[in-house]
């Protein structure tokens, strides 16, 4: 983040705050911020048990901040400390598949940098949190991702029959990505009330299916994508938790794949296995944490301990790798899980991002290539 000028920006608009109120607004009327929910959809979450006095609720009551301090307060603090190798030194390694070439019908699953996958399930293809822009911010010179991080674009990829949105912040509900997306996407999965940004984007009521916690929406006959728990918060605006922020489990007749969305760390990773059974593949938060940011993302080693409550045969490490929106160093994450896992039962999955990697064979020994990045 240039935050020199992003500090700028916001020194001269408090010079000009009378006159430049109308100016605010106007730039969050803007068609990326999406919308609120309304009318009928406003209704469907009244009747949701995770609804109470205007905004959803984590099952665990915990505040976003550990320290209880403001989201201005925040704001200003991380504009102002300094980061500690935020950057990776070099472009960072990636491929670029061949997707005319890839078999649809095979279970596999592409790393796509911080929380985005390709995944192909039960001879379905889905796209979970893509992020194709080269920032992830309402403003294109904040969070900006790192070199070499963007070898795709949604053009380049093949049609999908579900577009998977775990929550609407802008790392993981990216507007140009989705509109380039559009006439691509059978069906959108998305948390109660998110919805309603892809109606103001102009998709169709009937390719937006708005989910519950525990509720399920069937992708063919062979793909069922649940809706699961998970401890975070939501918003792409001054608006907090209008809209619900949630995990998945995809099932096929021959496994399962777990995606945690962001997430802190709670017993309801041991629920949902309880439920569901263990899966084949965890996909989860493992990155932007701090001690203030507890209770809304888990640590490496609380990532280790989450692919353990749910028995994975195999965990890769999400929401890191691409931006830097934490303290940590950028490889903190890679270096910290692969030494928590060391002793566990379970695989370790650490490709580049582009790799193709299949689940229906043994999984691969995976290099660790952030240390070769020099």
């Amino acid at each position: 983040m240039n935050r020199r000028k992003f500090l700028g920006i916001l020194a001269g608009g408090a010079v000009t705050a009378g006159a430049g109120a109308g100016g605010v607004l106007s730039f969050l009327g803007q068609e990326k911020f999406g919308a609120l929910p309304e009318g009928e959809e406003m209704r469907r979450i009244l009747l949701s048990p995770h609804y109470a006095d205007g905004e959803f609720r984590n099952l665990i009551p915990r505040p976003v901040l550990s320290d209880g301090s403001s989201f201005v307060g925040a704001l200003i603090r991380s504009l102002v400390e300094k980061k500690t190798d935020p950057e990776p030194p070099c472009p960072v390694p990636s491929r670029t598949p061949d997707f005319s070439r890839l078999d649809a019908s095979r279970d596999a699953v592409i790393w796509l940098g911080h929380s985005s996958f390709l995944l192909h399930l039960g001879g379905r293809r889905f796209l979970i949190d893509p992020v194709f822009s080269d920032h992830a911010a309402p403003v294109s010179f904040s969070t900006r991702a790192f070199a070499g991080t963007t070898p795709l674009t949604a053009r380049d990829l093949p049609p999908v029959d579900g577009l998977l949105i775990s929550h609407d912040h802008w790392d993981h509900l990216d507007y140009p990505t989705v509109m380039a997306l559009k006439e691509k996407t059978k069906m959108v999965v998305c948390g109660l009330g998110t919805g309603a940004h892809f109606r103001r984007w102009g998709f169709s009521r009937s390719a937006v299916h708005e989910a519950d916690w525990g509720d399920s929406v069937e992708i063919g006959k062979n793909v069922r994508v649940t809706l699961t728990t998970a401890s975070h918060y939501s918003g792409r605006s001054l608006t907090r938790n209008r809209t619900l922020w949630t995990g998945f489990m995809l099932e096929s007749t021959a496994r399962r794949v777990f995606f945690s969305g962001d997430s802190g760390y709670g017993p309801h990773f041991a629920d949902i296995a309880q439920r569901f059974g263990s899966p084949d593949l965890a996909l989860l938060d493992c990155g932007q944490y701090n001690e203030r940011w507890k209770y809304i993302h888990m640590t490496p080693e609380e990532a280790v301990q989450a692919a353990q409550d749910m028995g994975a045969k195999a965990f890769l490490p999400a929401h890191a790798g691409k931006f830097s929106l934490a303290y940590h160093s950028w490889d903190d994450p890679f270096r910290r899980v692969t030494a928590a896992a060391a002793d566990k039962k379970f695989s370790l999955v650490t490709p580049v991002i582009g790799d193709v990697v299949f689940l229906d064979q043994p999984m691969p020994g995976f290099s660790r290539w952030w240390e070769q990045m020099t």
